[in-house]
């Protein structure tokens, strides 16, 4: 028998149960024309995912609870399976709030189909609880729930019988990180298959990570082949946000064979239905389409940034923004980025110079702005960073206890902090309020990692949509900006050759200084301290400093090594003077710095969780500091 099955990769909304309740009723309307057997729906796909704490609103639980009951009605001729909140008001969690899983429900013919022990829905297993994901805070899981009743798992997950055209078929419905059997003890989906599961049915709310598809198409693929039936995949489109990092979903809704071949899936980033074609003798699926190419860097950030910030540009009603334009790397990344979003008449751009700021820079930020045709001023800020160098150095303090006067003495980092804010806090954020709409933090990755940013200076904006990039990144994205989008030299070859300066000081103008980090060899040990799941400390970078393969560790170059610390004694003081930087103070500026568009497998914000604590360094790592010193 041949049944025809419909993927719902909806943009989901998170928070608004009647928005996405709508759209439901509306992909099972288009499924039904369809003459679709089965149609498949997202995980949380009525409530969304990320939404904090409003997991703890009553009237919320109680709609997505209506909108529920409501798409259950509309299933006639048509079987439903999606994943929404499922609620047990007898049942109290350890915390004492209601009893609440992230819950898949499956529905034909106006009625509920499946469950465990008597319950109308299928539970999620495995409660991811790392990165962005908080699912033990406020769902309880599967295993724990056999553990409560004193049950079994393996048992409990069975694969739900439904009936087409007089034919019963069983389908083995998870959701999400149940999918994902690598970190976990029991494999769901072998288990379903093994319990008579003929089709894998993978209901997610999956966000994207840069790499993190062709990761799932290996997973998935060897899943399918080890249980010898199809996989289907059906992810959801949009974006959500935990606070402090916004997630971009690209759908990539996938069908895999029992062979474990990739035989279909949806494009990135497209609300659209993908139609499919279960062959249930030959036991395998039918692909209305090939699969969707995968982009490869920087085509793939691009992609993730223009979509993920339209989207949340979108969401908080803001049409215009405003940046500052110094002339280097970031600042033009950020503001062609914009010009392609909103439009260049909705972009705003403004060089700030002060008398450290070169000609070059300020050309260079001339004919960038004028490239992209966005509206452009040059507002010198010379005239107030001095007054208030003069106001802070002249006016004398009153101790009220001793009587004593004193005066303040501005170093040079105080005066360049000034320009920084003077620049942020003052006219830029003004403008942007004059000009309507809000103005963008042009931060790098590495930038944040060391907190080489001001407080409230150009730390400050609505989000940070190039905060998950290290520079190499933001150089790679600059060109392809140029030869693929604009397809002309917006942005000023200068732009790329120039060595990236702050110009806050006589010591820091182009020609005369720069950046304290060797991009080509801080990016890449920055990233080591974040990004590896293993987190790395100062200990392995001088393990791996005296074992020669530091280099190969970190995945930079060794010239870039050589050049950036050129021994051992100047390996360890880069090392510290970093990781006491990245471990301490920066903390508080990212803290406070805005949100995060996510792109890389871990971006600062919830996705890496941080207290502020003294660096530490480890009774290892001050050994090998005297081995290498003393060696040396």
């Amino acid at each position: 028998m041949k049944i025809k099955i419909i993927c719902g990769q909806l943009e989901i909304v998170p928070g608004r149960p009647d928005v996405n309740y709508q759209k439901i009723i509306t992909a099972i309307n288009a499924a039904r024309q369809q003459q679709a057997d089965i149609l498949l729906l997202p995980e949380m796909a009525l409530p969304g995912y990320l939404i904090g704490d409003v997991w703890e609103q009553q009237t919320f639980l109680d709609d997505c609870d209506y909108y529920c009951q409501e798409i259950i009605k509309a299933s006639h001729d048509i079987c439903i399976a999606f994943g929404s909140v499922a609620m047990e008001k007898d049942k109290l969690n350890e915390d004492g709030r209601l009893r609440k899983y992230n819950a898949a429900f499956v529905c034909q013919n106006g009625t509920l189909v499946g469950g465990y022990q008597g319950r109308s829905f299928i539970i999620k297993n495995s409660l991811p609880n790392y990165r962005e994901f908080d699912d033990c805070r406020y769902f309880y899981s599967l295993h724990k729930l056999c553990a409560e009743e004193g049950a079994s798992v393996e048992q409990a997950l069975q694969p739900v019988t439904i009936t087409i055209r007089g034919t019963k078929v069983k389908l083995g419905i998870m959701l999400c990180e149940d999918g994902w059997t690598e970190n976990y003890h029991l494999n769901v989906p072998q288990t379903l298959a093994h319990n008579g599961a003929q089709l894998l049915c993978n209901l997610s709310c999956s966000p994207y990570t840069l790499g993190k598809n062709r990761k799932r198409n290996r997973l998935f693929s060897a899943q399918a082949k080890q249980a010898g039936i199809p996989l289907i995949y059906c992810n959801n489109v949009g974006i959500q946000n935990n606070g402090k990092n916004v997630f971009t979903y690209d759908g990539c809704t996938s069908a895999y064979n029992g062979d474990g071949a990739l035989i279909s899936s949806a494009e990135m980033y497209a609300d659209t239905l993908l139609e499919l074609t279960w062959d249930t003798e030959a036991n395998c699926i039918i692909p209305s389409c090939p699969p969707a190419s995968l982009p490869e860097e920087p085509e793939n950030i691009y992609h993730a940034i223009k979509y993920g910030t339209s989207k949340f540009l979108q969401q908080c009603g803001i049409q215009k923004m405003t940046i500052g334009l110094s002339g280097g790397i970031d600042s033009a990344v950020t503001a062609a980025l914009y010009a392609d979003i909103l439009g260049p008449e909705n972009v705003l751009l403004l060089n700030l110079p002060s008398r450290y700021n070169s000609t070059t820079t300020q050309n260079l930020a001339y004919s960038l702005a004028k490239a992209l045709g966005a509206n452009y001023a040059v507002l010198p800020i010379q005239e107030s960073y001095e007054h208030t160098v003069d106001q802070l150095s002249n006016t004398a303090i009153t101790n009220l206890t001793t009587s004593e006067h004193f005066n303040l003495s501005l170093s040079g980092l105080v005066k360049e902090n000034i320009q920084a804010r003077d620049r942020g806090a003052r006219l830029i954020a003004a403008a942007a309020a004059a000009f309507g709409g809000a103005f963008s933090c042009n931060s790098n990755k590495a930038e944040l990692a060391v907190g080489y940013a001001t407080f409230y200076g150009d730390i400050a904006g609505a989000i940070a949509i190039i905060g998950d990039l290290w520079k190499h990144q933001v150089y790679a994205l600059g060109r392809y900006l140029n030869e693929a989008v604009f397809k002309r030299e917006v942005i000023p070859d200068a732009i790329f050759t120039i060595r990236p300066s702050a110009e806050l000081s006589d010591a820091q103008t182009v020609g005369k200084g720069g950046d304290p980090l060797v991009y080509t060899y801080h990016d890449y040990l920055l990233r080591a301290f974040i990004e590896n799941w293993h987190k790395t400390t100062p200990a392995d970078i001088l393990r791996w400093y005296k074992q020669g393969i530091l280099a190969q560790e970190l995945g930079c170059s060794e010239s870039a090594l050589s050049e950036a610390c050129p021994n051992a004694e100047a390996l360890i003081a880069d090392l510290e003077r970093w990781w006491k930087l990245f471990a301490g103070f920066a903390v508080a500026k990212r803290i406070q710095a805005p949100p995060v568009l996510s792109l890389t497998k871990r971006s600062f914000g919830y996705d890496h969780r941080e207290a502020q604590l003294t660096p530490y360094f480890s009774r290892e790592y001050y050994q090998l500091k005297k081995e290498l010193i003393h060696h040396d």
